[in-house]
């Protein structure tokens, strides 16, 4: 995705890689299926302590990154779980760490066990049968929190909360007072009711939440009212560069795989590679993988700077990698033969992590409008400048 700029980077990639292939390989991703496991908490304790929780969180908040840019650190860590289709909640940690430190008072505490691995939290921000652009608009969020004398009462129902009945609190969207808020709520607390809900990976797991008259104080307010869309929109821009950011792992590592069947498999005493039709599609495969890659590393790198090109910047990438990757995988499907539409074979695990992925956090279609009214509006700002 992007080249590893100082040997502390590397080292760090590295040991990841090293720790994904003994730890999480895809026997092991195959086990967690069968045995009905999304991960183990105790793997995601030893994650931790390797600092795959605190890249995003700052110094004098107990993280720290190994270059100094802890964005593009994580993007790298994320390219490589996509090598062996990881389980785990490195997104949905990260993606709550990165609110959380845009406004961290009140929930150093929380900070301080997720970064260490003790707990694990999750980004309540779907709500059934809306799409995730609904919570860009107040009119579109149907979670609300209502004022009390000792803090906020919290009543609603999110979905699609990755590692719900897993995690030790979550982050929830709500309306309050007509304006977007987001709230921590322990998922111990009285008045929350979580039920697991499967998916079409094998191993990530999500839940619908439903809070009921659920009772959290003042410090359950993450920033302001006025705070809250920018920090929304950063954990938004986190959590698509981590997918886009895996999606490329995933297409380095089937299209490695799908290469060398191609030299490896022989037909009328010729390797499949050796035929023109394959050596097209193996290019024009060739050539889209470069595209994503190029198009993750502008996102990472204008999230990484907090630029004002980031939200197209990533939408950019998200319509991209999202749109090819899914047939990319097809094809590499296709071009092994029989013996890749089977369920022995690998090449369903990394598609349907693809699959997922192409639908959360906005569909490429959701994307592709998102440039296009984002790149107007730069037309537009340009027109009165001159």
């Amino acid at each position: 995705m992007t080249d590893v700029a100082n040997p502390e980077q590397m080292l760090f990639t590295s040991t990841a890689q090293g720790f994904l292939e003994k730890e999480v390989p895809l026997t092991r991703v195959r086990q967690l299926h069968a045995e009905g496991i999304s991960f183990d908490p105790r793997w995601w304790g030893r994650a931790a302590e390797l600092g795959w929780a605190s890249l995003l969180v700052p110094e004098e908040l107990g993280g720290g990154s190994p270059s100094g840019d802890g964005v593009t650190d994580l993007a790298l860590l994320a390219e490589q779980a996509g090598r062996t289709v990881a389980p785990g909640p490195l997104h949905p940690v990260s993606t709550v760490l990165a609110g959380l430190i845009e406004a961290p008072g009140g929930h150093e505490e929380l900070i301080e066990a997720l970064v260490s691995g003790e707990t694990v939290a999750s980004w309540a921000a779907y709500e059934p049968n809306r799409p995730f652009g609904a919570l860009q608009s107040a009119t579109g969020v149907f979670t609300t929190a209502t004022r009390t004398g000792s803090g906020y009462r919290i009543d609603g129902v999110k979905d699609r909360v990755e590692a719900g009945d897993q995690s030790g609190a979550v982050l929830v969207v709500a309306v309050c007072d007509g304006e977007i808020r987001q709230f921590v709520v322990p998922t111990d607390a009285a008045g929350v009711t979580v039920t697991p809900q499967n998916s079409v990976d094998l191993v990530k797991r999500y839940a619908r939440v439903q809070f009921d008259g659920v009772e959290v104080g003042e410090s359950a307010a993450v920033g302001s009212a006025g705070q809250t869309p920018a920090i929304i929109e950063r954990q938004r821009q986190v959590a698509l560069v981590l997918q886009c950011a895996e999606i490329v792992g995933i297409l380095d590592t089937v299209l490695t795989m799908t290469n060398q069947w191609l030299v490896d498999r022989h037909s009328f005493g010729r390797p499949l590679a050796s035929y023109q039709a394959l050596k097209h599609r193996a290019a024009d495969m060739k050539m889209w993988f470069e595209a994503a890659r190029a198009t993750t590393a502008g996102a990472v790198a204008a999230v990484s700077e907090r630029s004002p090109e980031a939200p197209k910047l990533v939408s950019v990438a998200k319509a991209y990698v999202a749109e090819r990757a899914p047939v990319m995988l097809q094809d590499c499907v296709q071009l092994h033969g029989g013996i890749g539409v089977t369920w022995e074979h690998d090449l369903h695990l990394y598609l349907r992590r693809v699959a997922l992925y192409r639908a959360l956090y906005g569909s490429p279609e959701d994307h592709h409008r998102a440039v296009y009214a984002l790149s107007r509006k730069t037309d537009a700002v340009e027109e009165i400048g001159a």
